[in-house]
């Protein structure tokens, strides 16, 4: 997906003559940076360890979307027993080392999503504790997220990748020959090419693992 349209190349401060190629190669390195495939909607899915005591995992791609006929994002999940713990929760301790003895633990299991809470714009997502007991040790989950639109300081990100691949006497390259190789070649100055302000219009798009 590129991030500018020819319409928009004047808005966004580059020449109508602008090689497409050259906002093709732009949009692809903002993809790299931002750790995704695209920041348009997409679907993911993700596994996701979670912490002792706790019934919530944060998902990395934000934010999350609902698709069009859709009233949740999240598609899917699966969640795998973790074994039961002396001291987390000793009321149900005999449950659970009955669960042991069916070989609950380690066991993954669907999981209704419908029933899950969630936070589109941090990516939280909750859920109700699992019968006898046991919690999950590792979730997941199949979801869609991504912007409907992209947002300006994206296009503005892509426009200033554009300008300062042109301002490389490197990648003075003819407009006619670009395609996958100086795609690539675009992509080894990276380091040159994404400066500190474009850093700055993408820091909020840039996916972050947590745990």
């Amino acid at each position: 997906m590129n991030y500018l349209s020819d319409s928009e190349f004047e808005t966004y401060g580059l020449e109508s003559a602008t090689p497409e190629s050259f906002v093709a190669a732009a949009s692809s390195m903002i993809n790299t940076y931002c750790r995704r495939p695209t920041l348009a909607i997409a679907q993911f899915t993700e596994r996701i360890r979670v912490v002792p005591g706790r019934n919530n995992v944060q998902l990395t791609n934000l934010p999350l979307a609902i698709p069009q006929g859709q009233t949740s994002p999240l598609v899917s999940g699966r969640g795998r027993y973790a074994p039961p713990r002396r001291g987390e929760d000793t009321t149900m301790w005999e449950l659970a080392e009955i669960a042991m003895v069916y070989s609950l633990p380690g066991t993954w299991v669907n999981l209704d999503v419908t029933t899950f809470d969630y936070f589109a714009d941090t990516g939280e997502v909750s859920w109700l504790g699992g019968p006898l007991g046991l919690a999950f040790d590792e979730i997941e989950l199949t979801y869609t997220a991504g912007f409907s639109q992209v947002p300006d300081p994206v296009k503005f990100a892509c426009a200033q990748l554009v300008k300062n691949a042109q301002a490389t006497p490197a990648l003075n390259v003819r407009a006619g020959s670009l395609g996958t190789l100086n795609s690539m070649h675009l992509e080894y100055f990276s380091d040159t090419l994404i400066d500190s302000t474009v850093q700055g219009m993408l820091a909020p798009y840039v996916a972050q693992k947590v745990g």
